[in-house]
């Protein structure tokens, strides 16, 4: 079976409740399972969360909460693939697994196209695992640094005179979802690797919402994106 898991805990810090904070329109966190209930790919969508009000939301728009997450996996330092692991391991007391989706509940720019292109390309691919990745808008090679008395320096010197064109072109984790076959979960292994196939997406879609700045640029792509019917 195909499962996909939503962690969601209660205990967001710098954006309060975000994970069912109203997003243009309904709880951030429902744009994530009707996702991924369109997709058709999943035989259980369920969301691990420590949270009452969370979980309420979340059966509320068609997810299960099969279990309420422990506390020593709720706090600002439990990693994703505990709390996957943790999923996977309640779930196959009673069923076998093939696949695992990670979806994030703060990810309102995934669709069920995403899903499906994504568990096609994991499977043709035979890696472990498929994300989500896009380019990064500047060259990484010209990044610079604050010193210690507030100047700036190039990190890689080396790159100063170059041309933009010249560089070697550099991807970063789009922060949406991560297909994987089961035992790469439970082995933990390193996504970001040759195990992996990168599912690029166009920057406009990619958006990791952690702060309010982050949320109301969020809102604003998104609503840009609905009018010129480039979301689905």
């Amino acid at each position: 079976m195909n499962v996909c898991i939503i962690p969601a805990r209660g205990g967001s810090k710098r954006i309060p409740r975000k994970n069912i904070k109203y997003f243009v329109g309904k709880p951030i966190i429902a744009y994530s399972i009707e996702a991924a209930i369109k997709s058709k790919c999943f035989d259980k969508i369920i969301v691990s969360t420590d949270d009452e009000e969370i979980a309420s939301v979340a059966k509320n728009y068609g997810a299960s909460v099969p279990f309420i997450r422990p506390d020593n996996l709720s706090d600002d330092y439990s990693k994703d693939t505990d709390v996957i692991k943790h999923a996977i391991k309640f779930i196959e007391e009673n069923h076998s697994i093939k696949y695992v989706c990670l979806l994030y509940p703060t990810a309102p720019f995934v669709s069920h196209h995403m899903i499906i292109k994504s568990l096609h390309q994991l499977k043709d691919s035979k890696s472990s695992f498929c994300f989500t990745v896009c380019n990064f808008s500047y060259p990484i090679q010209r990044a610079l640094r604050l010193t210690a008395d507030s100047r700036v320096e190039m990190i890689n010197s080396e790159f100063r005179n170059y041309r933009s064109q010249d560089m070697e072109e550099a991807y970063h984790d789009a922060g949406q979802l991560y297909w994987g076959k089961v035992n790469a979960f439970k082995e933990d292994q390193m996504r970001f690797s040759k195990v992996s196939s990168p599912f690029f997406i166009p920057r406009y879609l990619a958006h990791d919402i952690d702060t309010l700045e982050d949320w109301i640029n969020a809102e604003a792509m998104y609503k840009v994106l609905k009018q010129r019917k480039l979301l689905t």
